[in-house]
């Protein structure tokens, strides 16, 4: 019938944290035209969930962090809407992504999923190489189309069930405050990539702890064109390969402890 319109969509801007104060508060300002904010906290400890409680736009729910996949699967158990925003506590939407976001949710043609790709800051300045330059992530679907595939620890992976498309406008990836935060979540991430192979049955190697690291740095400076970024370039790529070596030192001490727990229950 003429004038019958679509209702329009709301959205469910979801954010999961631990210890996020100094990126936080960017990014609930930006989701801050959703129609729900729900944030998963882990327990932080340095004000996060405290500035979070008292935010008048955001609910926040506090869950222990077992693994990336369990966090984010547990969250977006709790949106109310079916399109739902998932970002990471360092990410921002600008407004013209904002924009996009608003008409692509109320297009009657929309897909089931939209991969971001994503603008990397460096204390407050682009990161333009570096390795960064193609990645993308899913930030927006339909809950009922999608799942986090439990096969990633870290990294998650969205399963979706239809077809997903591109977004134009970047988001904004808060990616570095400082050395030592930066290197505590690569140190973080290859920890848990570690378990991921442990549960996958791949074994501890020498040779692989000693290439990969290396193999990461080079690709990442040198193919990628990280030295284009000067220092920071060198910076970022050193962390990125370190967070490699810690998952092999990792994978060795999973094994060494699984192989001394099986001594101890031998008869």
């Amino acid at each position: 019938m003429a004038g019958l319109s679509t209702p329009k969509q709301k959205l469910s801007a979801l954010i999961i944290t631990y210890n996020e104060m100094g990126y936080i508060e960017r990014c609930i300002d930006s989701v801050s035209f959703a129609d729900e904010i729900i944030v998963v906290d882990s327990f932080s400890t340095d004000g996060t969930y405290e500035y979070l409680a008292n935010h008048p736009k955001v609910k926040v729910i506090q869950n222990p962090f077992e693994n990336f996949t369990a966090q984010k699967s547990f969250t977006l158990k709790q949106a109310t809407n079916d399109w739902v925003l998932f970002l990471d506590a360092d990410e921002v939407v600008n407004q013209k992504l904002q924009k996009e976001i608003i008409e692509t949710i109320n297009n009657p043609n929309a897909q089931e999923a939209y991969w971001f790709y994503r603008k990397f800051m460096f204390q407050n300045e682009p990161l333009h190489f570096s390795g960064w330059q193609t990645d993308k992530n899913h930030r927006l679907f339909r809950k009922s189309k999608v799942q986090f595939t439990d096969k990633k620890l870290v990294h998650e992976t969205l399963e979706v069930d239809g077809s997903s498309g591109i977004l134009k406008q970047r988001l904004t990836h808060y990616c570095y405050k400082n050395y030592e935060d930066y290197k505590g979540k690569m140190l973080k991430y290859g920890q848990l990539k570690a378990k991921e192979d442990f549960y996958k049955e791949k074994h501890f190697n020498y040779l692989l702890m000693t290439v990969k690291p290396l193999w990461k740095f080079f690709n990442h400076y040198v193919i990628r064109l990280g030295f284009l970024d000067g220092k920071r370039g060198i910076t970022i790529c050193y962390l990125n390969a370190l967070g490699v070596l810690e998952r092999f030192r990792e994978l060795k001490r999973l094994e060494k402890k699984n192989e001394l727990a099986y001594y101890l229950v031998m008869p």
